[in-house]
Parts: C-alpha cells; structure tokens; sequence
C-alpha cells in the first residue's frame, strides 16, 4: 500500500499512538464501553497521575483516534472505530 505524504503522515500517528501498551489499553477499553471519562479509564488501567493519563489522551487524540464530547464538566472520549478499522483491523475482533 502506497501512501500520500498526508496519509502517511496519519499512518505513522496512528501506529505510534498504538505502540504503547496503556494507549493500546485505552483503546480496547473504549472498544468495550463505547464511551468513557477520564475517572471511568483511571479505574480501568494502571495509571497513577492524571498528567500521564492526559498525555495519552492526547496523543490519542491528535492522531484521530478518539473523539471528545463534554456533558458539564466531564471530559467523555468515544473511539473512533472506522480509522481504527482502517488502519488496525486486528485490534477489533467482531
């Protein structure tokens, strides 16, 4: 498969954000419950400060794979299946 300079650029975002093990957790969690807060993954995963749990959001975020909606002052995140799909389908299992 040969990319366009932006598509490639999405693709090396995206692999990398799925290259490290508590992102790749956020992700399955989120495949698991469609839509979670912040307090809802700290629960899930083995985080211990809300920076490092930011840092992952956010590199989640800024390669396309989460989608932020906010219900008064939470922050609730929901996957982004179909770029999941296009660019990891082995991490979806139907």
């Amino acid at each position: 498969m040969v990319f366009e300079n932006r598509q490639f650029r999405e693709a090396v975002r995206v692999y990398k954000a799925l290259g490290e093990p508590t992102r790749l957790k956020i992700v399955q969690l989120l495949l698991q419950h469609k839509e979670l807060s912040c307090t809802d993954i700290i629960e899930h995963i083995n985080v211990t400060a809300c920076s490092t749990l930011s840092h992952h959001i956010k590199l989640l975020m800024d390669c396309g794979l989460l989608e932020l909606r906010k219900e008064g002052t939470y922050h609730i995140y929901r996957l982004q299946v179909d770029l999941l799909k296009h660019y990891a389908p082995g991490v979806i299992s139907d």
